[in-house]
């Protein structure tokens, strides 16, 4: 059943371009699926290792500048920019990976945070290379299309980095990597004294959530064209992540999918109906409590079930240790 349910949403998003009745509709969904493959990103950290970072949007920023910089102040087509300004960004990402993982629980919150607001700082100094608070236009990759065209364009390439994440997930939540991580998640202490190289694995998590972040933030740079400093490091849009996240399930695959697709078209509802206003992200914060309060294992944990063997808890210690180190 799990397998039809799956093939038929498959069909169904695949088709869901052509059989929107507006463009309005498309961009809506490339802003869903956008979100989708930024949670889906985020729980490769948060939801594995039970770190909670806000400031992920810093990496999505850095994705969106440096594939526009590339593209603008280099000249480099933008099919090269982005995995290069991804490789770049999760190589920053491990450096600062190795001092944010010293800190745990609210410390690595308040860290995350501060990581945002330093970038945009930079950013917005940095006037000569960035363009500093108005933002950097970056040019079409594909000027012969309209703009409803471009939407459909790119609702398949970050349908793409979607596939690309969920398959990572998968594939991390079978392997002894994913083990070692949850047993972080668990209790981060006694999975040191096993054995488990806590700090390489909480490095390697954080670099590998920032890459498929960045890419993420390099293809809204050439899909929108026009980076604004505050929007791309947003801690709005970090939250929305947690949100996402924590809404859909943090244990399960589809998870964050099912996040993004309730969220992310409520705010634009709301965003549409409420007008430039602060209300929409008043309500964000508020639902974001209620389901840390109410719902901390998200919908998916309600609808199938815990995962199996997702806490160390219900394991021994040996099984856990073996599960490791295989």
């Amino acid at each position: 059943m799990a397998r039809v349910l799956l093939v038929v949403g498959t069909a169904g998003v695949l088709a869901y371009p052509w059989l929107v009745p507006n463009y309005y509709l498309v961009y809506a969904g490339v802003l869903t699926i956008m979100y989708a493959s930024m949670a889906t990103s985020w729980n490769i950290l948060g939801g594995f290792t039970g770190y909670v970072s806000l400031g992920h949007s810093a990496f999505f920023g850095l994705g969106a500048y440096g594939t526009g910089l590339l593209v603008t102040r280099a000249g480099v087509p933008w099919v090269v920019a982005l995995p290069v300004a991804g490789l770049l960004v999760t190589v920053a990402a491990a450096v600062i990976g190795v001092a944010a993982v010293r800190v745990r629980g609210a410390s690595f919150v308040i860290v995350s945070i501060a990581l945002v607001s330093v970038m945009n700082l930079l950013v917005q100094g940095w006037r000569s290379l960035t363009g500093g608070a108005t933002g950097l236009q970056v040019p079409s990759p594909f000027p012969e299309l309209s703009r409803g065209q471009t939407h459909m364009v790119f609702f398949y390439l970050f349908l793409a980095l979607l596939a690309a994440v969920l398959g990572t997930w998968w594939f991390v939540s079978r392997s002894r990597f994913g083990g070692g991580l949850r047993a972080i998640r668990e209790d981060e202490d006694k999975a040191e004294m096993l054995g488990v190289p806590t700090a390489a694995f909480k490095v390697a998590a954080f670099a590998l959530s920032a890459l498929f972040v960045a890419l993420a933030g390099g293809l809204y740079a050439v899909w929108f064209g026009s980076l604004d400093p505050i929007f791309v490091f947003s801690i709005v849009s970090g939250a929305y992540m947690v949100l996402m996240s924590l809404l859909g399930g943090v244990r399960h695959l589809f998870g964050p999918l099912l996040g993004a697709l309730i969220i992310t078209p409520a705010g634009e509802y709301f965003l549409i109906a409420l007008g430039e206003t602060q209300i929409h992200l008043t309500a964000t914060g508020v639902l974001l409590v209620l389901v840390v309060l109410f719902m901390p294992e998200g919908i998916a944990a309600r609808v199938a079930g815990p995962p199996k063997g997702a806490s160390i808890r219900e394991d021994s210690a040996g099984q856990r240790l073996q599960e490791v180190k295989g």
